[in-house]
């Protein structure tokens, strides 16, 4: 028959079963951090300095056509850059295909108001309604 202190020093020799929480933490949270730097660049596209504006509510679209227009005044379609008569053809097309298409429309805060409302006359004159002007928030 074992004493209550041999039982005690026996149970106080054995192996604890709890697992280590603290690297697994540290590499959730480094990979928190990674993915919330690096999500901003994958969303971005062509380099553009957006003008500021208040904040709003945002378009809820499941794949907006977004249209770039750069410092120098080139327009872009996702990554490729198109003169005004291709955007037209391909906002056409893309308005044939889906009527509800929506556009995001960034452009360069160095960019002209004239420059812009050229774009979005093509979109206009392609039946695309639905757009927006991108701005960074304050």
């Amino acid at each position: 028959m074992l004493t209550p202190r041999i039982r005690a020093r026996r149970r106080a020799r054995r192996p604890g079963g709890e697992i280590n929480m603290t690297p697994i933490l540290d590499m959730t949270f480094l990979l928190l951090i990674a993915f919330i730097i690096t999500f901003p660049a994958l969303q971005s596209g062509i380099d553009v300095r957006l003008p500021t504006a208040g904040k709003g509510d945002s378009l809820k679209a499941d794949e907006p056509t977004v249209v770039t227009v750069n410092a120098d005044g080139r327009i872009f379609i996702g990554k490729d850059e198109v003169t005004d008569e291709e955007l037209s053809e391909r906002l056409t097309a893309i308005v044939k295909a889906n009527p509800e298409a929506v556009a995001h429309i960034r452009g360069d805060e160095t960019q002209s108001y004239g420059r812009i409302m050229d774009v979005i006359k093509i979109l206009h004159a392609a039946r695309l309604t639905r757009f927006s002007l991108v701005t960074k928030t304050e």
